[in-house]
C-alpha cells in the first residue's frame, strides 16, 4: 500500500542552473515542477502593425528571384510558367486550327472521335496519321508547335 501513489510528472531540466532559494514561509510547502523549467524571454511590447508592414514589405525582401526573360520574345516572366505573349500566339494558331476544322467537318468543334494532326508546310503525313483527322496550315511551323 505504501507503494501505491497517484501518477508522477517527470521533468528534465539542466542541472547546472542554481536552485531556487527557498524562504521561511516556503520551507513548509513542496516544490513545484516549474522551479526546474527555464523561462525563456518574451516581448515586453506588441509590434505594431505600421512596424509590422514595414518589415514585411521591406524592399530587400521584394526583389523576386523566380522571373527571367523569355528566351523566345524576350519579355520578363516567371519561370516555369509559359510566356504571356506568346500564350497570346499559341492562342490565336489554335483558335485558327479549330475554325478549319469546323470548316471541313461543316459543324462545330465537339469532343473530337479521332485524333488530329497539323500539318505546316513542307511537312508530309507518315505511316502512324493514316487514321487520323490532317489539318493542312499554309505557314512555317512555329517554334513552339513542337511535332
Amino acid at each position: 500500500d505504501s507503494f501505491r501513489q497517484g501518477p508522477a510528472l517527470a521533468v528534465h531540466g539542466p542541472s547546472l542552473l542554481p536552485q531556487p532559494q527557498l524562504t521561511r514561509d516556503e520551507d513548509n510547502s513542496e516544490p513545484s515542477f516549474l522551479d526546474s523549467i527555464f523561462w525563456m524571454a518574451v516581448p515586453k511590447k506588441r509590434r505594431t502593425i505600421e512596424v509590422n508592414r514595414c518589415r514585411r514589405r521591406n524592399p530587400n525582401k521584394l526583389i523576386e528571384t523566380n522571373i527571367e526573360p523569355c528566351p523566345e520574345c524576350g519579355n520578363l516572366k516567371q519561370k516555369n510558367v509559359l510566356c504571356g505573349f506568346c500564350y497570346e500566339k499559341v492562342r490565336k494558331e489554335t483558335a485558327i486550327i479549330r475554325k478549319q476544322i469546323q470548316i471541313m467537318e461543316g459543324r462545330p468543334l465537339n469532343a473530337p472521335s479521332v485524333e488530329t494532326v497539323v500539318l505546316y508546310e513542307n511537312e508530309a503525313p507518315g505511316d502512324a496519321d493514316k487514321n487520323k483527322r490532317i489539318v493542312e496550315r499554309s505557314r512555317k511551323r512555329p517554334f513552339w508547335f513542337n511535332l
